[in-house]
């Protein structure tokens, strides 16, 4: 349901209610285009009627534009899409057993679904063998087990397949698809002159045709990786801040957060759960490196009141997390200096004598805080205990036509 779920825009409770609410309408497209009639879907086969190419055409290639470009500006994330595993064998077979099916029963599973509600009998027929087929197939399961994972080939795209870019295996789906509505329209109205899909009335196809090609070479240059969010921020800025070094937040001051619960700072542990579970700074959120990039995370993070603390045992992992959360334009992100190590390390170190006075509060202060540490007297809030959230399990989406 990208990009409305990924990029919180709707909760995940209303997955399954949108899904409905399209494929009502997906239906409905189905049968406006007359998708319901099994003469005009076995019409490509017979050359009378090529809609059926043309709207697959349009349909891929839509899809296509629509997911290059969301992956690129972060809205949907193309690594937890779902991809079948290529199993080449099977897919060949599978291909020879549906184009027969369509060419002797004139539909395909999906409009004979949508030829079936408006009440076809040739599509409720369609139905009952495909329902048949199913059973057949599952009853037979064992005999062809070994031969329906031959040829695996694994998650592959068409265009790693041909040794070429995700862009220009875009550019050259556009120009194909142009091509064939061009060839399938002379054809089809050398076939049934009555068609009049030559007869352009005055329009012209010229701007439609120039602005797919447009879109096409921008695919080429466009990266297909996710390299950037809505709310990113630029680079030299990003890179200003990282030299600034004023995204660290002193031990001190975290202790004193921690001996006086009304300090405003939300400490934000980004280590893995299990070393969480070990030991973290009382009231503290587990946000596993990880994860620190999914959108669930967003009402801790975009805390604007408070300051947000990363940390991890040292500053790596803390200042992996802060680059990451700034990037996806989070802005009021801080870095414990020292991490958990320079944390007790500084509470153990005293200030040198001097004469002002505040030397002698912060070592007064330090032997307080390492004191209520070993005491375990500290608290936080009205619990002691840290709030540590397992790293969520991450599936793909499964789904196909």
């Amino acid at each position: 349901m990208g990009p409305l779920i990924p990029q919180g825009i709707i909760g995940m409770e209303w997955d399954l209610l949108l899904a409905l609410f399209i494929g009502i309408a997906f239906g409905y497209v189905l049968e406006s285009a007359g998708f319901s009639s099994s003469r005009r879907l076995a019409g490509v086969f017979y050359g009378y009627d090529f809609t059926v190419l043309r709207v697959f055409f349009t349909a891929g290639i839509t899809a296509m534009v629509g997911v290059f470009i969301m992956n690129y500006l972060g809205w949907i994330d193309i690594s937890l899409v779902y991809v079948n595993p290529t199993f080449i064998w099977p897919a060949i077979v599978g291909g020879v057993v549906m184009g027969f099916g369509f060419i002797f029963g004139g539909y395909c599973p999906g409009t004979s679904v949508t030829a079936a509600v408006i009440g076809k009998i040739d599509a409720m027929v369609f139905l009952v063998g495909i329902f048949l087929g199913i059973v057949a197939y599952g009853e037979f399961f064992p005999v062809v087990q070994e031969f329906s994972v031959s040829g695996n080939l694994g998650r592959l795209f068409v265009f790693d397949s041909l040794g070429i870019s995700a862009g220009w295996f875009a550019f050259l789906m556009i120009a194909v698809a142009l091509i064939a509505f061009g060839v399938t329209a002379l054809i089809e109205e050398r076939v049934n002159p009555d068609s009049g899909l030559t007869d352009t009335k005055g329009m012209s196809y010229a701007v439609p045709v120039l602005l797919s090609l447009f879109v096409g070479v921008v695919l080429i240059f466009t990266p297909f990786q996710k390299i950037t969010g809505i709310n990113e921020l630029a680079k030299d800025e990003l890179n200003a801040s990282v030299l600034s070094n004023q995204h660290f937040v002193h031990p001190d001051e975290v202790a004193f957060k921690l001996l006086n619960d009304y300090h405003p700072m939300v400490l934000v542990d980004v280590r893995s759960s299990h070393d969480a579970a070990q030991f973290s700074l009382p009231g503290s959120v587990n946000i596993p490196l990880g994860s620190i990039n999914q959108r669930r995370w967003n009402n801790i993070l975009n805390d604007q009141e408070n300051k947000v603390v990363l940390y991890s045992n040292g500053t790596t992992e803390a200042q992996q997390a802060w680059i990451i959360a700034k990037r996806l334009g989070y802005e009021n992100i801080f870095v414990l200096k020292g991490g958990l190590n320079g944390f007790f390390e500084t509470l153990q170190t005293t200030v040198p004598p001097g004469l002002k006075m505040e030397v002698a509060f912060t070592n007064r202060f330090r032997q307080k805080a390492i004191r209520a540490f070993k005491e375990q007297e500290l608290t936080t809030a009205k619990d002691k205990t840290p709030q540590v959230v397992d790293e969520p399990v991450v599936t793909a989406t499964r789904g196909g036509c």
